[in-house]
């Protein structure tokens, strides 16, 4: 984690939109107006603005440099409606607009690597891999989906990768088993994990006895935080000069846009990062799902659309 972005935005087109598993769409974008668009690392996701004023997160998956990006969207039936309206509505020549490269799921290419994908979480993990073969990196995947037919890019993988890649299907009776897995620690390898909020949360729990730092995730969803009886705080806010009260059912997001404060903000849940705030002062009481144990430790950002004051004052550099 580096700390907030103000992410740049652009105006993209899609050039291409293809079935790559079943319920799964591929999408390729181009600038809009020419030109290249930003080269990213690897698990990096951008905020695409649909036409219906919809915003989404999603992982891109394409070659790092193309200057184009590619995202796979899998249509998710008990979703918002964004997903349901790029499979059925969204057509190749529509314009969007798009934020980003975001990166909060960091690959480090010198490290061996053991990926860990479910379902659509195979996305940020394809730059990964591929990075690793280009610098040499020993790793393999596991990767687990329902039916065959719904994996996508896995024959490809089977294909490209062989005798490095495990699929787990579900419906072949062939279930991922985290504790079996990883019930060893691996010193000096980083394990990789996205998926379904039940498979990170399986991977974390059957981690606890690995070295410091050897799990990275990204999460689409929201992680389940204790319950806790919000009460009021004060936030200042150092660079408008102004200070507020944040009551008990409401952000410090939401205080701060209606005062009139220009704050990035996306998915309002903790999942997306664009809403990251340096503390100057004070002590947060994280409830995102980006920042991981050591990072809320160290108390350095804040995801304002989910976390509030420990107690107390909070000045933040907004």
């Amino acid at each position: 984690m580096t700390g907030p972005a103000r992410h740049a935005e652009y105006d993209v087109v899609v050039v291409s939109k293809t079935q790559a598993a079943d319920g799964v769409v591929v999408l390729d974008l181009a600038a809009a107006h020419g030109g290249r668009l930003p080269a990213w690392r690897p698990g990096a996701h951008i905020d695409l603005v649909l036409p219906t004023g919809d915003e989404r997160q999603y992982s891109l998956c394409g070659a790092l440099d193309a200057g184009a990006w590619r995202i796979a969207v899998r249509r998710a039936e008990a979703g918002r409606g964004g997903s349901a309206y790029v499979h059925n509505v969204l057509e190749t020549g529509t314009s969007l607009r798009a934020r980003g490269p975001v990166s909060h799921f960091e690959f480090r290419p010198e490290v061996p690597a053991l990926f860990v994908a479910g379902g659509i979480g195979i996305t940020p993990i394809l730059p990964m891999i591929e990075s690793a073969e280009a610098s040499g990196t020993p790793w393999r995947l596991v990767y687990a989906g329902r039916t065959r037919a719904s994996m996508a890019f896995a024959d490809e993988l089977v294909r490209s990768h062989p005798g490095k890649i495990e699929l787990r299907v579900s419906a072949e009776g062939s279930r991922l088993d985290s504790g079996r897995l990883l019930d060893v620690p691996a010193a000096g390898t980083v394990v990789y994990c996205c998926g379904p909020a039940g498979l990170m949360d399986d991977v974390e729990a059957a981690m606890r006895a690995w070295p410091w730092g050897s799990l990275q995730v990204e999460r689409f969803a929201p992680k389940v935080v204790p319950a806790t009886t919000d009460v009021e705080f004060e936030v200042e806010l150092a660079l408008s000069g102004q200070t507020f009260s944040v009551p008990p059912d409401r952000s410090i997001l939401d205080v701060a846009e209606d005062a009139g404060v220009l704050v990035l903000s996306s998915c309002r849940e903790g999942t997306c990062g664009t809403c990251e705030t340096p503390i100057l002062d004070g002590a947060a009481e994280h409830r995102d799902s980006i920042l991981s144990e050591d990072e809320q430790a160290a108390n350095r950002t804040m995801m304002i659309c989910v976390s509030r004051s420990c107690g107390g004052r909070l000045v933040l550099d907004l």
